[in-house]
C-alpha cells in the first residue's frame, strides 16, 4: 500500500501561523458576520470540578468521550494510536494502542455499535492531501479511512459521531464560518472518498474569556459532542459550547437551527467536550497539566422531544470498510453501544492487537 501523501507530522497541535496571522482580522471583521444567533439560555448551576488529569500522556488532551463510570481521552500527536481509558478521578487506568502513526488526531467519538473514531483531521498549517478517519472496533480490529475536501485542505479540530454512525467533520475557521463536511460515499478501509460540504456553522465574538489567541479564539471550533441518547448535539470554542437539537440523525438540520450557547470556565486551551452519559451536562477539558476535567451543566430545554418507536432513516453515508451498504441503525441502539464499550474496556482491545497502514 502507498504512503500517504501527507508533510510530516506536526510538532504539536498548538494554534498554527494562520491563527496568528489572521487573528486580528479575525476580531475585526467578528462582529459583521452572519451570527448564529443562539438563545438565551435558562441559568442553570455554574460548573464544577470533576478532576484533574496528571498523566503525562494526555498533556496535550483534545479529545474525551464519556462512556458512564469511565472517561476515553486522546491526546494531539504521537506515534500511534492512544486511547486512554480515565476513572471517575481521571487516573488512567488502561491504554489501548494501535500501531497506526496519525498525523494529528483532534477529536474523539463513539459510534453506536461500540466502535471508537478518531479524527485524525489537524492541519495547522492547510496543507495536507488528506486527512483520515481511524476506526477502534470492539472486536479489536482497526481500520483506515482516508478523506478529502472537495474545496482544498482544511484544519478541522471536531468530530461528531451520528445516532446512525455517519461521521461529519467541523472545521476550525479563523473568522468563525466553520465548514461540516461528511463522507460522499462508502468509507473503504484504506481507501480514499471525498467529503461532502453539507453545511455551514458560523460564530461571533463573545466576550468569554480563554484560550492561547485572545478574542479570536471566541470563533475557533475545537470540539465536537454527540449526546448518548441522541436527543443534541455540541459544538465548542476556546471559550464557549453551543448546544443544538437533533432528531434522528440528521445534523445538518440540527446546526441550521437556533443554538443555546454555554460561556465555558476559562481555559488557557480548551479543546475536548463531551456529554455526560446521562445528557445532563458537558465535560470540558483541554492542554496542559494539570488539567481541568469541568462538568458544565446544560440548560433545560435543550434536548429534542424523545424519537418514535420507529427507526432512524438510513445512515447519510454506510459505514462498511469493504464499501458495500450497511443496514440502517436504530437510535435505540445508541444504549447498546455504548453497552458494547465497556466491553471493550473490559479488555477485549488489549494493547498492540491492531494493526494497519500510516494514518493520513
Amino acid at each position: 500500500m502507498p504512503e500517504p501523501a501527507v508533510p510530516p507530522r506536526s510538532a504539536g497541535a498548538h494554534p498554527g501561523w494562520a491563527v496568528a496571522v489572521l487573528a486580528g482580522l479575525a476580531i475585526a471583521l467578528g462582529p459583521a458576520l452572519g451570527p448564529a444567533h443562539p438563545a438565551a439560555a435558562e441559568e442553570p448551576a455554574g460548573p464544577s470540578l470533576r478532576c484533574q488529569v496528571t498523566d503525562p500522556r494526555l498533556a496535550e488532551l483534545s479529545g474525551l468521550v464519556d462512556v458512564g463510570d469511565r472517561l476515553l481521552a486522546i491526546a494531539d500527536g504521537g506515534e500511534q494510536v492512544a486511547v486512554s481509558v480515565l476513572d471517575q478521578t481521571c487516573r488512567v487506568v488502561d491504554e489501548t494502542v494501535a500501531p497506526l502513526d496519525p498525523y494529528d488526531p483532534e477529536d474523539l467519538g463513539v459510534g453506536p455499535d461500540g466502535t471508537v473514531w478518531l479524527a485524525d483531521t489537524g492541519d495547522n498549517n492547510a496543507t495536507r492531501d488528506t486527512v483520515a478517519l481511524i476506526a477502534l472496533r470492539p472486536d479489536g480490529g482497526t481500520a483506515l479511512f482516508r478523506l478529502t475536501y472537495p474545496d482544498g485542505p482544511h484544519d478541522a479540530e471536531a468530530l461528531l459521531v451520528a445516532p446512525d454512525g455517519t461521521p461529519y467533520v467541523v472545521t476550525k475557521e479563523v473568522l468563525g464560518a466553520s465548514r461540516v463536511y461528511r463522507p460522499s460515499a462508502p468509507l473503504v478501509d484504506g481507501g480514499t472518498v471525498a467529503l461532502a460540504d453539507v453545511s455551514r456553522v458560523t460564530f461571533t465574538l463573545t466576550g468569554t474569556p480563554g484560550g492561547p489567541v485572545g478574542r479570536a479564539g471566541q470563533l475557533l471550533v475545537t470540539g465536537g459532542a454527540v449526546a448518548r441518547d441522541g436527543s443534541r448535539i455540541a459544538l465548542r470554542t476556546y471559550t464557549d459550547a453551543y448546544v443544538w437539537p437533533l432528531t434522528g440523525s440528521d445534523v445538518p438540520a440540527a446546526l441550521a437551527g437556533e443554538p443555546v450557547r454555554i460561556a465555558l470556565p476559562e481555559a488557557p486551551q480548551g479543546e475536548a467536550v463531551s456529554f455526560t452519559a446521562d445528557g445532563a451536562a458537558l465535560l470540558v477539558a483541554g492542554e496542559g497539566l494539570p488539567g481541568d476535567v469541568t462538568l458544565v451543566p446544560v440548560p433545560a430545554g435543550t434536548a429534542a422531544p424523545a424519537p418514535s418507536s420507529a427507526a432512524d432513516p438510513s445512515p447519510a453515508v454506510a459505514l462498511d470498510d469493504g464499501g458495500t451498504v450497511v443496514p440502517p441503525v436504530a437510535a435505540g441502539l445508541v444504549a447498546a453501544g455504548v453497552a458494547t464499550v465497556l466491553v471493550w474496556l473490559a479488555g477485549r482491545l488489549r494493547r498492540g492487537r491492531a494493526a494497519g497502514p500510516p494514518a493520513g
